[in-house]
């Protein structure tokens, strides 16, 4: 990895012998003055990514789905393959592309991600049947693992341990934010057509995607930092190879980075397998309402596309209050009675949509489902993290994600074929907010 410290490598100051900062041979010379903690900056790095995903996948599949219906003629249940596809991708190459960004670094994946990510808008652009349809949700899938969320939360995770979810919260409002731009995806859509927009959303991702990926960094230590920007009394190592965000801070005499289990240790415990099936069966409700929320409130409630996905920007202006109290409690508090908490918010808000029969019911649902879906992820991320430490943090995301992937496919397909053969959302609904 590089640390961008010259082919001599970085120096202590007055050219003194270089100071190792943990015992491994990494170092850091000074440059100019920046009280600015780096890992913050990574922070932005990954809002902005997490924020496209948001605006133009995550949240704008609930619109795609009334326009590809309009369009071919394809079943709910049929359109929700695509999403289950997407989740099965995550679950079987999960463990590879968090392989891949332990190994390679997230700034060098994120390069990579992005760069599919857009070629997958651009495919999906030229649709044109089933085969093409499914083939685009998968180069999504993949792009959207490798261009925001993997790479970022890495990197994160590393960056900050005692703010760890306070971090992770700031990060993931870029998903939240996302959802504040549904109004515009619909009106977009409706006014262009759904094949430009998802053209236009792939040229989007590529031009503000890789300078943001140009941001990440993966250890501070590698830089001369310490996570969450801790000094000690001494003076003298200054925070280089950043590429312009340098500081002089002090040095870490032999850092001790937190205690990281390797993925086959994970996977022989009991936290890696109850954090995994917690954080399925949420995405039960989670998978149910982004496939068709907007198409039960327009044709089922009988609302318009551009109502019923302005509910998306309420569910998201409290996505946003639960997300920042989930951060802040969550690095106070015992995360896992928080997790159950925002999990009974989510059964309880998808309880009300299934029995919905005005507007104000809706508004409802979409407040309580927001602040628990808000809260509950950054508090699961942070979990694993505090369970696994950093290290290896990519790879048992990416084997948990083979455990969560169940639930997220459960969701959508269950409620799709409630809605074709029953004719109505409300037994699919209500079976899976007693899950």
């Amino acid at each position: 990895m590089s640390t961008n410290g010259g082919p001599g490598g970085p120096m202590a100051r007055n050219g003194a012998t270089p100071v190792s900062l943990n015992g491994a041979g990494r170092t850091a010379r000074p440059r100019h003055l920046s009280p600015f903690f780096y890992g913050w900056w990574i922070v932005t790095a990954g809002f902005g990514s997490m924020a496209m995903s948001g605006a133009l996948m995550f949240h704008a599949f609930g619109v795609y789905v009334v326009f590809l219906q309009d369009e071919f003629g394809w079943s709910r249940t049929t359109l929700a393959v695509a999403f289950a596809l997407q989740r099965v991708e995550s679950g079987l190459l999960g463990p590879i592309d968090g392989w891949l960004v332990d190994h390679f670094g997230p700034r060098k994946m994120m390069f990579v991600g992005i760069v599919i990510f857009g070629v997958g808008f651009m495919l999906l652009s030229v649709t044109n049947g089933l085969p093409m349809f499914y083939l685009a949700f998968l180069v999504l899938a993949v792009g959207a693992a490798l261009g925001s969320f993997m790479p970022a939360s890495v990197a994160v995770v590393n960056w900050f341990i005692k703010k760890r979810a306070t971090a992770l919260a700031w990060m993931m409002l870029g998903l939240a934010g996302g959802g504040l731009a549904a109004p515009l995806v619909a009106a977009g859509m409706e006014t262009f057509g759904w094949r430009a927009f998802s053209f236009a959303s792939g040229v989007i991702i590529m031009v503000i995607g890789l300078p943001l990926a140009a941001l990440l960094r993966h250890h501070p230590e590698d830089y001369g930092w310490r996570p969450d920007g801790e000094t000690t009394p001494e003076a003298g190592i200054s925070h280089s190879g950043m590429d312009g965000f340098e500081a002089d801070s002090a040095p870490p005499a032999a850092p001790e980075r937190e205690y990281s289990f390797n993925a086959r240790q994970a996977l022989r415990t009991q936290a890696f397998w109850l954090i995994g099936i917690g954080h399925g069966l949420s995405l039960v409700v989670i998978g149910a309402v982004n496939v068709h929320f907007i198409a039960h409130v327009h044709e089922s409630l009988g609302f318009s596309v551009t109502i019923a996905a302005s509910m998306l920007t309420i569910m998201t202006v409290t996505q946003v209050v639960g997300q920042m109290a989930g951060g802040y409690l969550g690095d106070r508090y015992d995360k896992r009675l928080l997790i159950v908490v925002a999990m009974l918010f989510n059964a309880g808000a998808l309880g009300l949509l299934a029995f919905a029969g005005s507007l104000w019911m809706v508004v409802a649902f979409a407040i309580l489902n927001g602040i628990g879906f808000g809260a509950r992820i950054p508090l699961t991320t942070a979990l694993r993290a505090d369970y696994f430490g950093g290290k290896y943090y990519g790879t048992i995301t990416g084997f948990s994600s083979m455990v969560v992937t169940v639930g997220i496919i459960i969701g959508p397909l269950a409620a799709g074929f409630s809605y074709d053969y029953l004719g109505s959302y409300t037994l699919g609904f209500a079976s899976l907010a007693l899950i």
